[in-house]
This record gives C-alpha cells, sequence and structure tokens, in this order.
C-alpha cells in the first residue's frame, strides 16, 4: 500500500491523497485528545507553563517538531 502523497505523484489520483490526509488529521486529534482525557490538571499546568515561553523557545520546538515529522515520513516512505 503506497502513501496517499507518492499515491498522488504516481497517478492514483488526488481522492487517495485527500482520504491519507483525513486519515492523518483524525489520527492527530485521536492522539492529541488522549492527555487531556487520561490527566486534565496536568494539561492544563503543561499549557500554562507553555504559554509562558517566549517566541524564541516556541519557534525552537516547532522546528524540532517538523523535523523530527519530516524525518519519520522519510524513514516510513
Amino acid at each position: 500500500i503506497q502513501s496517499g502523497a507518492l499515491a498522488c505523484t504516481r497517478g492514483a489520483g488526488i481522492g487517495t491523497l485527500v482520504r491519507d490526509l483525513l486519515v492523518a488529521t483524525a489520527l492527530l486529534l485521536v492522539i492529541e485528545g488522549i492527555w487531556p482525557f487520561l490527566n486534565p490538571g496536568s494539561f492544563k499546568r503543561a499549557l500554562l507553563q507553555i504559554s509562558s515561553e517566549g517566541d524564541r523557545a516556541l519557534r525552537i520546538a516547532g522546528l524540532v517538531s517538523m523535523v523530527i515529522g519530516v524525518g519519520l515520513l522519510y524513514w516510513v516512505n
């Protein structure tokens, strides 16, 4: 089975890409919902701590997250 991005470039159609993006979004929502569901107090504290961080720290965290995500996509495909 090909990933949506590869499938789209290889002629499988835009429908496969859209489906894969929807599946990825659904999984993201499920995974991100686990922590606040299981431990809402800890989640609130983490959000308060994150909101007190400077812009530079948040940008670095975002960049690291994106690089890890791209690396993971490259490895999987």
